[in-house]
């Protein structure tokens, strides 16, 4: 085996026991916040190969959203046909990356971790839906911000691997809010103004951590402005989607019982 593989698996059994060893918090909404989520010298290698400005695309240009929407977010979609256009270096390092990030094994570990949340959300008919995973290369320059939102429909769990230099603008992460009317919720898709949210805590933007929570129709958050410094907040952006059914009704929250994670891998297991 290459040494980058070597390298690069060692990575992913770092990964996931950071991630299934990680304390759970339910309150607002289940979510983890991860510390040195990758090996030392992997995070310095994904650090020196991190794709120039040159290979981002404004996210408004992409047709992902509307037209002109976002100026401040620059993305690189982590896939195959996007990183074959980087320079061998780069490309190396990310292929070699993405054989594992982007597979089965990885996303069904964040699954389970999550599998009561995912029961709660879904009950029994959590086990007939559809799971993929995206994950986008990003950057947010000065002034982005995202108001409170819960994500669209289709968004199961939202992973932030956040891969700055230092620990110098911890300020800068994702916040957890929840709404001054406690009964509001929101099936997913508006932004709402920060002055009608109370936020919670901001999971603090440091080098080789990762933030990682649950859709549902209260999990709130956003950025606060970045302001006027001339900065840059990189990101690994990581999404599980989910498609149920078409002829398959949502079933109310149940909260999963008697659905053990061994029937959750069964039925991912049957669709590799």
């Amino acid at each position: 085996m290459q040494e980058s593989a070597i390298i690069s698996s060692i990575a992913e059994e770092h990964a996931l026991y950071q991630i299934n060893n990680a304390p759970m918090r339910e309150y607002p909404y289940a979510h983890i916040y991860v510390d040195n989520i990758f090996p030392e010298d992997f995070y310095l290698h994904l650090r020196e190969n991190w794709p120039a400005d040159s290979s981002l695309v404004c996210l408004g240009d992409t047709g992902r959203v509307p037209k002109g929407a976002y100026p401040e977010r620059f993305i690189m979609p982590f896939s195959q046909s996007e990183v074959a256009k980087l320079d061998e270096k780069r490309k190396a390092f990310w292929l070699e990356f993405g054989n594992w990030f982007l597979g089965f094994r990885f996303m069904n570990s964040v699954i389970g971790k999550f599998e009561s949340a995912v029961a709660d959300r879904f009950g029994p008919a959590m086990l007939k839906n559809d799971y993929s995973a995206e994950s986008l290369i990003v950057r947010d320059m000065t002034n982005y911000s995202i108001g409170p939102h819960t994500d669209a429909p289709h968004r199961l769990l939202s992973v932030l691997f956040y891969c700055p230099d230092d620990d110098s603008r911890a300020h800068l992460g994702t916040s957890i809010y929840v709404p001054n009317d406690p009964d509001f919720r929101c099936a997913g898709g508006p932004h709402y103004p920060h002055r009608k949210f109370t936020k919670v805590r901001t999971m603090e933007y440091r080098r080789n951590s990762m933030f990682a929570f649950i859709k549902n129709d209260y999990s709130f958050h956003g950025v606060d402005p970045i302001g006027s410094q001339a900065v840059g907040r990189d990101v690994l952006l990581y999404d599980i989607r989910v498609q149920q059914p078409a002829a398959t009704p949502a079933v109310p929250p149940s909260g999963g019982a008697g659905i053990g994670l061994r029937i959750l891998k069964q039925l991912f297991g049957r669709r590799q």
